[in-house]
């Protein structure tokens, strides 16, 4: 009976073991992270980086309707939304780093990625309100991000339709074959008696 029980456990795990390749492969995210789409982990990133931006920006309005923006920042007040900026940066490490597997053929597409990336960070920080800052001023500074993410979205999808690097270097390198038939190559001397 033990040794049945073993036998079934050795197989069952050999099944659901996930080797290494099915390691490398992207895993789809929560919906939480990528709600609109996680097919691949570019489309999750580049669904991610919007929806998380957007999380964080209701949160920090919540926080400045309750306390005003001066007061927003004082003391505790603005726990949540630094809670969920540092949170949020957690969240988006995997499909950041499935992206740039998926982009690696790609430097330009992968450049991209990095500056998006750089750019979101800094715009998360970039929530909390600036001291003497105007409230209008405060609102068009934090809403102007969307555009600017959808902007750096369409650079790097934009980037991603063209062919590899290395499918382009390759056609690069390639000789271009000349219409011309190649001269025949000398004939050895045919043997006496054969």
């Amino acid at each position: 009976m033990l040794a049945r029980l073993a036998l079934f456990v050795a197989l069952a795990f050999t099944f659901v073991a996930p080797t290494p390749a099915d390691a490398q492969k992207f895993q789809p995210g929560s919906p939480y992270i990528c709600p609109n789409t996680d097919d691949t982990g570019l489309d999750c990133y580049l669904d991610a980086v919007v929806h998380l931006y957007r999380m964080c920006r209701h949160v920090k309005s919540i926080e400045i309707i309750e306390f005003g923006y001066a007061d927003a920042q004082k003391g505790v007040n603005g726990a949540k939304s630094e809670y969920c900026v540092d949170k949020q940066k957690i969240n988006i490490t995997r499909p950041y780093q499935a992206a740039l597997r998926e982009a690696t053929p790609w430097r330009e597409v992968v450049d991209h990625l990095r500056q998006l990336q750089s750019y979101w960070l800094a715009a998360m920080v970039d929530l909390r309100w600036r001291d003497g800052e105007d409230g209008t001023d405060y609102e068009y500074r934090v809403d102007k991000v969307f555009e600017d993410l959808s902007y750096k979205v369409d650079d790097v999808r934009v980037a991603f339709t063209t062919p590899p690097d290395a499918v382009a270097g390759v056609a690069k390198a390639a000789p271009a074959k000349s219409s011309a038939k190649p001269a025949a190559a000398a004939k050895a001397p045919a043997k006496k008696g054969s």
